[in-house]
C-alpha cells in the first residue's frame, strides 16, 4: 500500500454516516456481510440506529479515510456480555489490504480483551482479515441473516 493510500481512522461523526450509509446499499456486501438491517435502504433508520450508536460510551465508532474519502467503518461494541469488533469497507477498496491495516489500528485503540468477531461462513474475505489481525476461530453459531433472507452460519472468532 502507497503511503498516500494508508488508512487513517478518526472517531466517527455525525457528518460521516451519509457516506456510510451509501457503502451498505452494495448489494454483494450486503450479502457477504449477511447479518444486515432487514431494509438497507431505509436511511431514516440507518441514520437514526447510528446516531444512538454515536452517543453511547460503550460503542468505540471510527471511520476509515483513505486520503480525502471515506473508506468504509470499523467500531466496537458490546452484545450478550461480550465485546465484539465490525467493520465495514467500501466495495472500492477490497482487496487492498485497508480493512486488516485498518483492524490492526483499530486493536491498538481499543484494547478491550477478549474481542469477537462475528462472519457468515462464506464471507472468506473477512475471515482472513480477523486471521492476520490474531483472531482465532473458536466456534460457529446460526442466525438468520436479513440479507439472504435465510438462516446462514456464522464462524466465531476471538483475539485475547
Amino acid at each position: 500500500m502507497a503511503p498516500n493510500t494508508q488508512p487513517v481512522l478518526r472517531p466517527t461523526e455525525h457528518a460521516d454516516l451519509a457516506a456510510l450509509f451509501l457503502f451498505q446499499l452494495d448489494k454483494e456486501a450486503n450479502y457477504l456481510a449477511a447479518f444486515t438491517a432487514k431494509d438497507p435502504t431505509d436511511k431514516e433508520a440507518y441514520l437514526e440506529k447510528y446516531t444512538k450508536c454515536l452517543q453511547d460510551p460503550t460503542i468505540n465508532m471510527q471511520t476509515i479515510w483513505i486520503g480525502e474519502s471515506i473508506a468504509g467503518s470499523i467500531a466496537k461494541f458490546e452484545t450478550r456480555g461480550d465485546t465484539e469488533i465490525t467493520y465495514w469497507i467500501d466495495r472500492n477498496h477490497w482487496g487492498k489490504g485497508i480493512a486488516t491495516t485498518a483492524l490492526k489500528s483499530f486493536l491498538i485503540l481499543e484494547t478491550m480483551r477478549p474481542i469477537f468477531g462475528r462472519v457468515a461462513f462464506d464471507n472468506f474475505g473477512s475471515q482472513k482479515v480477523l486471521e492476520k489481525c490474531g483472531f482465532i476461530k473458536t466456534g460457529n453459531d446460526k442466525g438468520f441473516a436479513n440479507a439472504r433472507q435465510t438462516e446462514v452460519e456464522e464462524f466465531i472468532y476471538k483475539l485475547a
